[in-house]
C-alpha cells in the first residue's frame, strides 16, 4: 500500500542556479550534491534537482505545478520577496487563499499558497465547481 509521496525529482539546466534558487529564495535545506544533482528537503518533502542540460525552460501550457504551504502572516513578504528577485509570475490567484504562482529558473511551474485540503473543501462546498461532488463528510 502506498503511503505518500517519497520524493519529487526536477530535471534542471544548471545546477548551481537551481540549487540557489531552492535554498536562497524558497528556505530549502541542501543536504547533498554531486556533478548531477542535489538532495534538498523542505519539511517533509524530499527534492532531488537532476542535470538534465537537454531541459527547456519553457513552461508547459498546461496546469501542473508544484505547491508549497505558507502561513497567511509570512505570504506577502515572501511573495514580495520572490518578484523582487525577478520570479516570473505565470498565473493570476483564482482561488480561495492567498496564492502566488511563479517559475523556478528552469520554467517548473510553483506556488506558494495559504490554505489546505480543508479550507479549499470548505470554499468549494460554499461555490462549488461545475458537477462537483463531495465523497466525505462536510465538517
Amino acid at each position: 500500500m502506498l503511503t505518500g509521496l517519497n520524493h519529487l525529482t526536477l530535471a534542471v539546466r544548471e545546477l548551481e542556479p537551481s540549487v540557489d534558487f531552492y535554498r536562497s529564495l524558497l528556505g530549502f535545506r541542501l543536504h547533498a550534491s554531486w556533478r548531477s544533482g542535489a538532495y534538498l528537503s523542505l519539511g517533509e518533502l524530499w527534492l532531488c534537482l537532476s542535470l538534465d542540460p537537454s531541459r527547456s525552460t519553457v513552461p508547459s501550457p498546461d496546469y501542473t505545478h508544484y505547491a508549497f504551504s505558507i502561513s497567511q502572516q509570512d505570504f506577502s513578504n515572501f511573495a514580495r520577496r520572490l518578484l523582487d528577485h525577478g520570479a516570473h509570475q505565470w498565473r493570476d490567484n483564482r482561488s480561495e487563499g492567498d496564492s502566488l504562482y511563479f517559475l523556478d529558473p528552469d520554467g517548473h511551474k510553483l506556488e506558494v499558497h495559504v490554505g489546505d485540503l480543508a479550507s479549499r473543501l470548505a470554499q468549494c462546498r460554499a461555490q462549488p465547481y461545475e458537477a462537483m461532488r463531495f465523497f466525505d463528510q462536510a465538517p
